[in-house]
């Protein structure tokens, strides 16, 4: 009895063994997640609901197509071309999506469990306030402001900018070496589209997310009345500009 033989045959019942109890598994999730009204109200539900969907498909598809192939001889790989095409495509997203899941899983449950209620909390809504002195909605919390200038300078401004940057200046750069979009408009036509979206994401984000970390690092800076009206008059100028990136884009 060779190993090959052995192998073909674990993979046939074993795969067989997996695949009904990750039905019946993943099947009664969902239905317990669908229908259980207390499960409802709990958070990460959402993401086991999601997760076992996911599983399901993925099982159903990945595992019952390589059952086929090892165990019967029956590779649709090599026989449907679509399938083909298909397969890797379908395991790289379907387990990505339930890795994804299982992450938010634990940092959720981290956040419920954690003694610590700030964690819990919801930024955005907790430490805005209406200041006593000046009688305006803003960030009450130090350590939020670092936070949040983090968020719009990193997430909002220097990642997605830098990456339409370089991949703006590689879309041009195709566009020197080669003569074939000149013969087909729509491939012109959604080429320039994207340089367009390029350039208004660094003419609209970038000013907003700068100024946001300039009022937060210069928060504690003495300030005359002068300098307040023209850092307000500044602000009002980036936010605006901000807005215009979701109309145009």
């Amino acid at each position: 009895m060779s190993l090959s033989y052995i192998g073909e045959q674990l993979t046939v019942y074993g795969g067989y063994f997996i695949l009904f109890t990750g039905i019946i598994g993943n099947g009664m999730n969902i239905i317990v997640f669908l229908t259980m009204r207390t499960y409802r109200t709990v958070p990460c539900t959402f993401y086991f609901l999601v997760g076992s969907i996911d599983n399901l498909v993925y099982l159903s598809m990945i595992l019952t197509t390589r059952i086929l192939s090892v165990g019967y001889n029956n590779d649709l790989t090599r026989t449907s071309t679509i399938w083909c095409k298909m397969r890797n495509f379908f395991i790289y997203s379907l387990s990505l999506i339930t890795l994804t899941c299982s992450s938010l899983v634990t940092i959720d449950q981290y956040l419920i469990t954690s003694q610590n209620v700030n964690l819990r909390r919801i930024p955005a809504t907790v430490f805005r306030e209406i200041l006593p002195v000046s009688k305006t909605c803003a960030n009450a919390n130090a350590q939020y402001a670092i936070y949040i200038t983090i968020y719009l300078l990193g997430l909002l401004c220097i990642v997605p900018i830098s990456i339409m940057i370089v991949f703006g200046y590689l879309i041009h750069r195709n566009i020197l070496l080669t003569r074939v979009l000149a013969r087909h408009g729509a491939d012109r036509q959604t080429t320039q589209m994207t340089l367009v979206l390029v350039v208004l994401n660094v003419i609209c984000l970038l000013p907003y997310g700068v100024n946001n970390a300039y009022q937060t690092i210069t928060s504690g800076v003495v300030k005359d009345a002068n300098q307040l009206l023209n850092e307000s008059f500044a602000t009002t100028i980036v936010t605006l500009i901000s807005y215009f990136y979701y109309t145009v884009r």
